[in-house]
């Protein structure tokens, strides 16, 4: 492997960690069932007290809803990469729906607008819940 290009990452400070998180609006959402994994893109919201993700709902019975509600340890990865540089963070934790209630303005405040792909509006729920951090680690890209 003396032929492949690769960079050095190192661990970022706290405080780095926290500024991307704050300033992040999307990543992924690992969850697990017995010995089978999905994983779901999600917009989040992040104030420094909660983690909180904004997941929908367009059925009865969604694989996002069943595998939230079979997985107690979560993982949620947000990164950006180019050939430029990368960063990544993984906060991984117990997750459970959010217990609190939020205005459409806050919500519209809180995450970016909700994507549709073939579901009609009027059929679109939201439903909060919290990523309670057990760890956060963050690497990035050493110049």
């Amino acid at each position: 492997m003396e032929h492949v290009e690769y960079v050095y990452t190192s661990g970022m400070t706290e405080s780095d960690v926290d500024d991307r998180l704050r300033a992040g609006e999307h990543g992924v959402l690992g969850l697990a069932a017995d010995n089978e994994a999905y994983a779901v893109p999600l917009s989040y919201h992040y104030d420094g007290d909660r983690f909180l993700l904004r997941v929908s709902e367009h059925d009865d019975r969604t694989e996002k809803g069943k595998f939230l509600e079979t997985t107690e340890i979560a993982t949620f990865v947000c990164y950006e990469a180019s050939t430029d540089g990368s960063w990544s963070i993984h906060v991984r934790g117990p997750i459970r729906e959010w217990e609190g209630s939020v205005d459409e303005t806050t919500l519209n405040e809180w995450f970016q607008p909700f994507r549709l792909f073939d579901e009609a509006i009027e059929n679109v729920e939201f439903s909060l819940y919290e990523l309670t951090p057990r760890t956060v680690l963050g690497r990035e890209t050493v110049e």
